[in-house]
């Protein structure tokens, strides 16, 4: 009898070690492709002004929060505030500093994190968000951003 339980308790164990290793893999596969879409959105789209991957990556029906402008629900008027920084004497850039991942169920995942804003290449200031990426089949769109705590660099 004590076999048959220690031989169940192994068995128990190695259920529980594969699921929890599986969900490791699955969180790791997960944050590997968000910080690519970050990168894409700013690396690639912001501080490269490409504004046909901005298009792609943000959603139809983007809902901006902003601490200093407010909500804009208007994805024209997303592409229309890329392209004017994109014209601007100085060359605004970001850099991300730091971000958590976590998933959200089947819809997607929410990233949190801090950058640094870069005028010429000089730090301007930092600020934190909260992006809400939604998977669409193998896509990601962003879906929902709240952009906060924007502070200038002390010099």
């Amino acid at each position: 009898m004590i076999k048959l339980f220690i031989l169940i308790l192994l068995f128990l164990t190695q259920v529980v070690f594969a699921q929890t290793n599986n969900e490791v893999l699955k969180m790791a596969a997960l944050k590997t492709e968000i910080i690519k879409m970050d990168s894409l959105l700013f690396s690639v789209a912001f501080n490269q002004c490409d504004t046909t991957l901005f298009k792609k990556i943000i959603a139809d029906d983007i809902e901006f929060y902003d601490d200093r402008s407010g909500l804009n629900t208007s994805k024209a008027n997303e592409i229309k505030s890329l392209i004017s920084k994109c014209v601007m004497a100085k060359k605004l850039t970001r850099k991300l500093n730091s971000c958590t991942i976590d998933k959200l169920g089947d819809f997607g995942a929410v990233q949190l994190g801090e950058h640094t804003f870069y005028f010429d290449g000089k730090p301007e200031g930092t600020g934190k968000f909260i992006h809400i990426w939604e998977r669409t089949g193998n896509d990601w769109k962003l879906k929902r951003i709240v952009s906060y705590e924007h502070r200038p660099i002390k010099k």
